[in-house]
């Protein structure tokens, strides 16, 4: 099963500042064609708030799934109002009830809800593998008020999830291992 995490209008805001791997949305649009090919189980995942000033505003620009992996209409959208997508949405029993153990998690972004839903999948048990370059972070300040650069806040967070939570894989090597 594929799981497509907010890849949606509101990153294209200047607000998040600077950002790493700009791949990614070409790298889950490979993914997603083969998922497609094949028929298989593709899950989009939707940031949703209700505060008018957020660019996740419901009835803002940026509350759109960007339009390179915008969904198929029988692809599934769940709509999230927390950083995990398991957390107050159906996600965890339509997985059962589709029957699949296996998750591949892809979005953005990187250290918030990309690898809070990974951190989910793995605890509940999922076999997960997260595509480390279908995925992107944005710099960020430490609690220093130093700012980290998005390289490194990728590298970091895809360290912690890697053979905790998740195996952490490039597209290419996914697809290699995979669906062959």
């Amino acid at each position: 099963m594929l799981l497509i995490v907010d890849v949606q209008d509101a990153f294209f805001d200047q607000k998040w500042g600077e950002r790493n791997n700009l791949n990614a949305e070409n790298n889950i649009k490979t993914v997603l064609d083969v998922w497609r090919q094949n028929r298989w189980e593709v899950i989009h995942v939707q940031h949703k708030s209700d505060h008018p000033s957020s660019v996740f505003y419901e009835n803002g620009e940026g509350f759109a799934i960007k339009e390179i992996v915008a969904p198929l209409d029988n692809e599934k959208i769940i709509t999230k109002t927390v950083i995990s997508a398991f957390i107050g949405t159906d996600l965890n029993d339509y997985l059962k009830n589709i029957g699949t153990s296996h998750v591949v998690v892809t979005g953005l972004t990187t250290p918030h809800c990309v690898s809070t839903t990974t951190r989910m999948s793995g605890n509940l048990g999922y076999d997960t593998y997260l595509l480390s370059d279908a995925t992107a972070a944005f710099e960020l300040n430490d609690h220093n008020g130093n700012k980290v650069d998005a390289e490194t806040v990728h590298h970091i967070s895809l360290a912690t999830l890697h053979d905790e939570f998740a195996t952490v894989l490039t597209t290419k090597q996914y697809l290699e291992n995979f669906t062959q």
